[in-house]
């Protein structure tokens, strides 16, 4: 698959995700279901932290970084809606610029050895990375649905 292919998966994913949120007021931002999880805002920050991990473990020598607990922390601290969707944007954006300079060949090399996608091509980081946008669109469909909102159709407009 081409490099701009590639992009326009992840633009995509953004833009699904995106129209699924849209419902969310920054007055949401600390909404969680039960004491403990993930907050709205939180949620996204941890989907814009993923997109950053999964590009540069993809292209870094030792591989993805499986300190989770450390990640998780910077996640935590975030309390805005609107300070989640500008690093979520950030990071498509930083994303899409990568893997979008990078040749077919980068592209298809596998990815280091090891227990995230071991051996896979890094081209697979552009499906883990839209497939975990997937999942936490769920999740935060889930959450509009507890406040009484009712989520757009994703695939719409």
């Amino acid at each position: 698959m081409a490099a701009n292919a590639h992009v326009k998966q992840l633009k995509q994913s953004l833009h699904f995700f995106s129209r699924t949120c849209s419902v969310f007021k920054e007055e949401d931002s600390n909404y969680a279901p039960t004491p403990g999880q993930l907050s709205v805002a939180q949620q996204v920050a941890h989907v814009a932290q993923t997109i950053d991990w999964f590009v540069e473990g993809a292209f870094r020598p030792q591989g993805f970084d499986l300190d989770f607990a450390s990640q998780h922390v910077a996640v935590r601290n975030v309390q805005s809606l609107a300070e989640a969707f500008a690093w979520l944007a950030r990071s498509v954006d930083a994303a899409a610029a990568d893997i979008g300079a990078r040749s077919e060949a980068e592209m298809a090399a596998t990815l280091p050895a090891g227990p995230i996608m071991g051996g896979e091509p890094r081209c697979a980081i552009v499906g883990a990375i839209c497939e975990h946008m997937a999942h936490h669109r769920g999740s935060l469909a889930v959450y509009a649905r507890l406040l009484e909102y009712a989520p757009p159709m994703p695939y719409g407009d």
